[in-house]
């Protein structure tokens, strides 16, 4: 069989009218804004506007990343393909890709193989403009705040406590910290300044997480921007700047709608980062997905321990959503990983392997089931060295939960290798029921959350608040924000702090380090370790292949 890349297969496509797909979605031409002939925007009135009641919540999560690759997107796009091969009404919500992993070393985020939303170079690249525009909304923030410092500085900011970064949707590691406001008196204030990729912004957390125009400009005059000598936070509000931004932001936080390979209606808005941030699409994406479907597939960022956790936590809490079934995505490579094996062992049989990383994905479901109490089951992306006995091992663990396992081979084959999930899902939406529960309560105190989540979800022992974290806590909790969700920050690749703890390790606490505040969005960041909000290009970054040819088509996408 000729092995095709991600883009052959994306280009080969024939892609539908994006009208025929809002058809498809249940979405009256009145209400779509085009962009070009195969993406479009849908106006947010529609919303109001409907008598369509709710379709289900179906959220996709993972295991513990491994740099063996899990397939959570994939996975995703496959399963809405397949509950529509079922013959089920459905739609699928998901994030959009930023622009710095995907010249960079991860790619892009449209899914792969048969299990694709496309146009893949439109999504991947500049889309409908969303990026641009947080970008900007972001940076005319950090203008008017240095602006305002330069004009005789009212407000009494201290340039020493400014929080305000100013971003950049690329990989560059020479912005992370820089000196400004240089050449004399009339260049502005010099002082340490610095850049986050603009998915790291708050204000992509803020729209987001924003249900209506009047909740995003609320939302956008409550950023702290900095403090004053007398350490009282400064808003964005203060500045006077929350009324252009949002004029800046108005037509980004519309969902954006395209389609999978197979015509599926997909929603692509909006992709915080997902450990500063929350790491799922819009708010106002997923409502708009449920009320156009009767199934609607989502997914959040990194293993359930982070992206599952916020989407519940947070997500779920602030827009009053309730998942019907989770699907945890595994792969054996990826466990065997977990096990001790190295990457390139990852071919042959190894039971050993597999019996010593399986743990983590037992915490994964264990959690979902009886600490969130949702229905769920175990995807296994399918590999072609699988072999039968280390597939029936997994099953045959996951059974003890009480939970089935299903094997999916979207990648291969699209919808049609997604079918048996589809059924497993529709069986939970219909004949299990969940008792959904949050894994804290708002009323206690920062470190109860905190410690709530360490010990329930990761399975630590408690935390260890390092004094300058305390400090914060205090500072934040006397200016009343104690009573926030936590969005905790810490590595991906561990239920631990430490990345090299794979499995399910016990025995550990986690370090907290700093804590901020996140007010526009409504929550707490707490950072359990060194988490880069710009990274940088690898050795041999993936933009080396990307090019274009004289017809104007992409090539070396992925």
């Amino acid at each position: 069989m000729e092995y095709k890349s991600d883009i052959e297969i994306a280009q080969a496509c024939q892609m539908k009218p994006i009208g025929e797909i809002a058809a498809r979605a249940h979405v009256d031409e009145k209400y779509i804004e085009q962009y070009g002939r195969y993406k479009a925007k849908i106006d947010l009135s529609l919303l109001d506007e409907t008598d369509r009641k709710n379709g289900k919540l179906i959220l996709v999560t993972a295991i513990t990343p491994t740099p063996a690759g899990e397939g959570k997107t994939t996975t995703t796009i496959g399963l809405a393909d397949g509950l529509s091969r079922i013959g089920k009404d459905v739609t699928v919500a998901l994030r959009e890709p930023s622009l710095g992993p995907v010249f960079g070393v991860k790619g892009g985020a449209a899914g792969g193989g048969y299990a694709q939303v496309v146009p893949m170079e439109d999504i991947n690249l500049h889309f409908t403009g969303d990026f641009h525009a947080i970008g900007a909304a972001n940076n005319l923030l950090a203008a008017m705040l240095d602006n305002h410092i330069q004009q005789g500085n009212a407000l009494n900011i201290d340039v020493r406590k400014i929080t305000w970064k100013r971003c950049v949707d690329m990989n560059d590691r020479q912005l992370r910290f820089v000196v400004d406001g240089l050449g004399g008196k009339a260049n502005g204030v010099p002082r340490e300044d610095g850049f986050d990729i603009t998915v790291a912004s708050e204000i992509m957390a803020v729209l987001c997480l924003s249900d209506s125009i009047s909740d995003l400009k609320e939302r956008l005059s409550r950023i702290i921007v900095g403090y004053t000598y007398d350490d009282k936070p400064v808003t964005c509000g203060e500045l006077k700047a929350a009324g252009a931004m949002c004029a800046l932001l108005k037509d980004a936080l519309k969902p954006n709608l395209v389609q999978t390979l197979e015509g599926t209606p997909a929603f692509v808005h909006g992709g915080p980062f997902a450990n500063i941030a929350h790491g799922c699409n819009s708010v106002m994406a997923t409502k708009l997905a449920l009320k156009m479907g009767d199934y609607t597939v989502t997914e959040a960022g990194f293993g359930a321990d982070l992206g599952a956790e916020k989407f519940l936590d947070i997500k779920c809490r602030m827009a009053n959503l309730v998942p019907d079934a989770v699907v945890i995505v595994a792969t054996v490579r990826a466990l065997k990983m977990h096990g001790g094996l190295n990457k390139k062992e990852l071919a042959t049989e190894d039971l050993v392997a597999l019996e010593k990383g399986i743990p983590n994905l037992l915490r994964h479901v264990s959690n979902i089931k009886n600490v969130y109490k949702l229905p769920c089951v175990v995807a296994v992306n399918k590999f072609p060295t699988d072999t039968d006995k280390e597939i029936e091992f997994i099953i045959a663990k996951c059974r003890e939960l009480g939970v089935n396992t299903v094997l999916s081979d979207v990648w291969a084959k699209g919808g049609a290798g997604g079918e048996e999930l589809a059924k497993e899902v529709v069986r939970l939406c219909e004949e299990e029921q969940g008792d959904f529960t949050f894994s804290y309560e708002l009323e206690g105190t920062i470190e109860d959350k905190i410690e709530a989540v360490v010990k329930k979800v990761y399975g630590g022992d408690g935390i260890i608040v390092q004094p300058n974290a305390k400090k914060q806590i205090e500072q934040l909790t006397a200016l009343g924000f104690d009573k926030l969700p936590v969005c905790i920050a810490k590595t991906q690749y561990s239920f631990s702090d430490d990345p090299t703890k794979l499995g399910a390790p016990e025995n550990f606490t986690v370090t907290i380090k700093n804590v901020k505040v996140s007010a526009g969005a409504g929550f707490l960041v707490v950072l359990t370790g060194d988490i880069l909000t710009m990274p940088g290009l690898p050795k041999v970054p993936a933009a080396e292949k990307i090019d274009v040819d004289e017809s104007g088509k992409i090539t070396g996408l992925f």
